[in-house]
């Protein structure tokens, strides 16, 4: 007998909108806001407030309203997944191969509710296709005050296999897109800005490989679940359609055509990419600084649709916390249970959101082969180590901690106590692991140049080695360069230096410390402000993890080279500085900051949450 589902997803995102209305989880905003610069810092205020979702309704320079702010908290994330979330989970639990349920309906009814809903459906029709437009039409939202032009930040891109051709080898990712600005013909071409390791780049490959241009389309809005869908982090075969209807507890309605329409999408763009491309960015980014200019796909636009009712949906990204936040903790939820069988031997594996997401990876592993005798020196956590660098995005990561779960480790997602227990036990000359001349994330700018980068594993077994430092040394000599000092956590001690000039000048200020370390401090960093370092344990994370790129900028007192492994005896010594070749931070722009202060005033718009 066949299960159906009670359970009834959105149908669009405007009954997404709806239905928050009627829960006081979003608020209407009739005031004209400018999409310059405005609207982005009025989203990111009411994100920090823990605020309600916003629709825009009065929006200089478009005629659509815009929602900011729709996954704002992770209540109402949950809120609106409400129905699904746990057959979601269900299907994962169940330990079935998703990518044969997906086109399989009759494997699919065996399990419940979730698995019906993945298998897309065809139509001949949809709303998305109500309207014909220009790209011009839409929401010109400019978020930084140095960003190239407007972007589309939550955008769906669409690309099917050219090869194979169908919704079974479709991609549904959440790549950068450029509405103008820069060298693009107006109305005409978009900037698409996709990075290492993403699926669209073996349907782009393929497509260049037969010589043909790959067709895409970019989808706005829709059910949420669509959004969620295009950044999770799926197995290579589990279409994210199949996905998004799973989550959304209704299939995908897909038009016919190459490739194929999201029918119940808000908006449209299509258009095509060769191996041309054109300057891209700069654009404010989730490790908080601009991610630079650089050449990247154009998309030569051949029309864009909209539904009658549309509803131009936006986030802000920049240093986290931001909105994304909720995006990961959703995605940690639906994928935790999968670490086990997809990394045997890994208990877990935590990416910090306060240092960027990519650039830090906690993981708790097992020695589970060698139960006799011997050391404690980590053997098989470094294999687990590779796997996890081997897998997927985690591959973009720069810094993996791994603790032994035999040692009973907190959890990872306590930050600072793991940070702790890691620096109780590690060894210095013996648990760096790097990994030199290798890939990392498009958008870390303290590499050696685009995509370039390094790795190092710290990994921690075995009993308390030592007593971590609470209070700043007073008889240990810092040298001449060193002009403050501040504990951030226990074991950890930033070190205010003057301003980067050279890796030679950083090797001069290690060499001017104790060759035995820093007592107490393991891990020492060299930084700019150190008080603003250590004002809070989310300051460090995002000063050492994304200012720094390990096999230059990790030093260490009393350090040497044996059998091509390096290692110190005493502290090891982060420069985390802000050098030449790094993106500029953010910053608001101060004239937008003062408007938006009295729209956050007493008896203004937004006082609540001021």
């Amino acid at each position: 007998m066949v299960l159906w589902s009670p359970v009834m997803g959105y149908e669009s995102l405007r009954a997404c909108v709806v239905d928050l209305e009627k829960r006081k989880a979003l608020v209407r905003v009739t005031e004209r806001v400018d999409p310059f610069l405005e609207i982005a810092e009025i989203q990111r205020r009411i994100f920090a407030a823990k605020g309600p979702a916003v629709l825009f309704e009065n929006v200089r320079g478009t005629r659509f309203p815009c929602l900011g702010n729709l996954f704002g908290t992770k209540e109402r994330a949950e809120y609106i997944f409400r129905d699904t979330l746990s057959h979601v989970r269900a299907l994962v639990a169940a330990k079935v191969d998703p990518a044969s349920l997906a086109f399989s309906p009759l494997l699919a009814t065996k399990l419940p509710f979730a698995a019906l809903h993945l298998l897309p459906k065809t139509v001949k029709r949809g709303p998305v296709l109500d309207e014909t437009i220009n790209l011009t039409d839409l929401p010109p939202i400019v978020s930084w005050p140095a960003d190239g032009g407007p972007f589309v930040t939550l955008p769906q891109v669409y690309t099917e296999d050219p090869g194979a051709p169908g919704l079974r080898h479709g991609n549904l990712g959440m790549y950068r897109v450029q509405l103008a600005g820069n060298a693009y013909v107006a109305n005409r071409e978009v900037g698409l800005h996709y990075q290492i390791h993403r699926g669209i780049g073996v349907h782009h490959q393929k497509a260049l490989s037969r010589g043909e241009p790959l067709r895409v389309r970019i989808f706005v809005g829709g059910p949420p679940a669509f959004s969620l869908a295009a950044v999770m982090p799926l197995p290579e075969g589990l279409p994210e359609l199949s996905f998004a209807g799973a989550l959304n507890g209704r299939a995908a309605r897909m038009i016919s055509g190459t490739p194929h329409v999201h029918a119940d999408a808000d908006f449209c763009i299509t258009g095509t990419v060769t191996g041309a491309t054109k300057p891209e960015g700069p654009f404010g980014d989730h490790l908080g600084y601009y991610a630079k200019t650089h050449p990247f796909p154009v998309l030569a636009v051949e029309s864009v649709t909209c539904r009658k009712d549309a509803i131009w949906p936006f986030t802000v990204v920049g240093r986290p916390p931001q909105e994304d936040t909720i995006f990961g903790e959703l995605i940690h939820d639906l994928t935790a249970s999968l670490v086990p069988d997809v990394l045997p031997g890994v208990a877990g594996v935590h990416a910090v959101d306060e240092a960027g997401v990519h650039p830090l990876l906690l993981a708790i592993g097992s020695e589970r082969y060698t139960p006799y005798g011997g050391d404690d020196a980590p053997a098989e956590l470094l294999t687990q180590s590779n796997a996890i660098l081997g897998q997927g995005q985690m591959s973009l990561a720069k810094y993996l901690f791994i603790a032994d779960a035999a040692d009973r480790p907190p959890s990872l997602r306590d930050v600072r106590a793991f940070f702790t227990h890691v620096l109780e036990r590690i060894e210095p000359a013996r648990d760096l692991h790097f990994h030199v001349r290798t890939t990392m994330d498009t958008l870390d700018y303290s590499g050696t140049g685009l995509n370039r980068g390094s790795k190092v594993v710290v990994a921690a077994r075995g009993k308390k080695r030592r007593e971590l430092g609470r209070e700043v040394p007073r008889d240990v000599p810092f040298g001449d360069a060193v002009t403050a000092a501040e504990v951030v956590s226990p074991g950890i001690l930033a070190l205010g230096t003057r301003r980067f000039s050279s890796s030679e000048e950083a090797d001069t200020i290690v060499a001017s410390l104790p060759e035995a370390g820093i007592p107490g401090f393991p891990l020492v960093l060299l930084v700019d402000d150190a008080k603003f370092v250590a004002r809070s344990f989310a300051n460090f994370l995002w000063v050492a993890f994304t200012r720094s790129n390990p096999a230059i900028d990790v030093h260490g007192t009393g350090a040497f080279t044996k059998h091509k492994a390096w290692g110190c005896r005493g502290s090891i010594v982060i420069d985390a500085r802000e050098k030449p070749h790094h993106a500029p931070p953010l910053v608001e722009n101060a004239d937008v900051t003062a408007r938006v202060d009295a729209l956050f005033a007493s008896g203004g718009p937004f006082a609540r949450w001021g």
